[in-house]
């Protein structure tokens, strides 16, 4: 697989040249393909669309010959590149890598390697970017199109950072380099279509990426697991980069949600019976920069079938409706963790019945906050929780 960077051909280096040349099969876009000299006896063919769906069938139907394939830039950067790779095998594909986009940014911007992240937002949602949000954070954003850096300046301006400074950087590494530089609140610079975004984002804090976001950083109508309560579930669960969690019963979505913001490759499934709640999950997720969190609106355990393998389990809500606890604990991969919270004297037999026979951790959590009797101050209880959490063995 070959980089090309946005010079063309002309920066292809000879030797890389001559295995593009040489090789019986080119794969790439039209417009990669277009960029190569005509070579009578390669055939060339382009990207099947929907792509991942018609690779197999693709590259099953090209082997026997060398293959080449063309991508932009370094292609495991948000390329087609990491792709290919999960498809094949690292052992099936060398990258032979131009200088990517997000190189040339850093080097326009003056900016390290260390001292920003990098969201894409090409064929996602640009709300991802809401999940970075933090005072004198530095953010580059892979674009989608031209119309991304007006998206984003919306998004950053109703979350409160519209003070923030962008630099829209347009065709890098070309002639046709452009740079428009200003603050998102009064953004309305045009831009090329291939275009990166440097953010330096100024604004309040909105919360930290460990567990237990304030409660009103979500849209809910009472019925959401509360900061302390949604804390201590969430360091049982124990979030690790790349697992998938089911949030059964879900409400407002918060476990999820705060599980997919402890690292941008965690994924959730959050299942809601109710419809306008599993809306209200959606807007949640969208505004805290998760808006990939997967909102199934039906009643567990039906509901629950289906879904990708979790390695975790939070269930909220409906614990003793029959088959949802055994279809979780049978769900589980090993190494995989439950957590149960029950709040009815029905659920918390239920939960010392499973702790008897099952083993795990049984705590019942009581949360007091402070708050006006008369012209006094007193304690105000919260219902008490009893929370059961699992871990399943080999």
């Amino acid at each position: 697989m070959v980089g090309i960077g946005a010079d063309g051909w002309t920066g292809v280096p000879d030797h890389v040249r001559s295995v593009v040349l040489d090789a019986a099969v080119l794969l790439g876009g039209t417009r990669h393909l277009d960029l190569v000299p005509d070579r009578p006896e390669q055939r060339r063919v382009s990207w099947p669309s929907p792509l991942r769906e018609g690779l197999p069938a693709l590259l099953s139907s090209v082997s026997g010959g060398p293959v080449v394939a063309l991508a932009s830039g370094d292609p495991l950067v948000s390329g087609i590149g990491s792709t290919l790779v999960e498809v094949l095998g690292a052992e099936q594909v060398r990258i032979v890598p131009a200088v990517s986009s997000v190189a040339l940014a850093r080097a326009e911007l003056g900016w390290s390697a260390e001292s920003c992240s990098v969201v894409s937002v090409v064929g996602r949602d640009a709300a991802l970017v809401l999940r970075e949000l933090a005072p004198g954070r530095r953010v580059l954003v892979l674009s989608a199109d031209e119309s991304t850096p007006a998206s984003v300046a919306e998004l950053l301006t109703h979350a409160g950072y519209g003070a923030s400074t962008m630099h829209v950087l347009g065709d890098l590494g070309t002639a046709d380099f452009s740079r428009a530089d200003g603050t998102a609140s009064t953004w309305s610079a045009r831009s090329s279509r291939l275009n990166v975004i440097g953010l330096e984002l100024a604004g309040p804090p909105r919360g930290a990426w460990v567990a237990g976001l304030p409660d009103t950083a979500f849209e809910h109508d009472g019925q959401l697991t509360k900061r302390d309560l949604r804390a201590s579930a969430l360091a049982r669960l124990a979030p690790v980069p790349g697992e998938h969690l089911w949030d059964v019963g879900a409400g407002a979505g918060s476990v999820g949600i705060e599980w997919m913001r402890a690292h941008p490759t965690c994924s959730a499934t959050a299942v809601e019976a109710a419809a306008p709640r599993a809306e209200r999950i959606s807007r949640n997720a969208a505004a805290l920069g998760v808006p990939g969190l997967q909102v199934v609106h039906g009643t567990a355990p039906a509901a629950l079938e289906g879904l990708p393998v979790p390695s975790a389990v939070f269930v909220g809500g409906g614990a003793t409706t029959p088959g949802v606890l055994d279809l979780c604990l049978q769900a589980l991969v090993v190494g995989g963790r439950l957590v149960v919270h029950g709040v009815t004297l029905e659920t918390e037999r239920l939960l010392g019945e499973l702790h008897a026979s099952r083993g795990g951790e049984l705590t019942r959590l009581s949360v007091e906050t402070a708050a006006p009797i008369g012209s006094y101050t007193g304690w105000s209880p919260a219902r008490t929780v009893t929370q059961w959490a699992f871990t399943r063995d080999a």
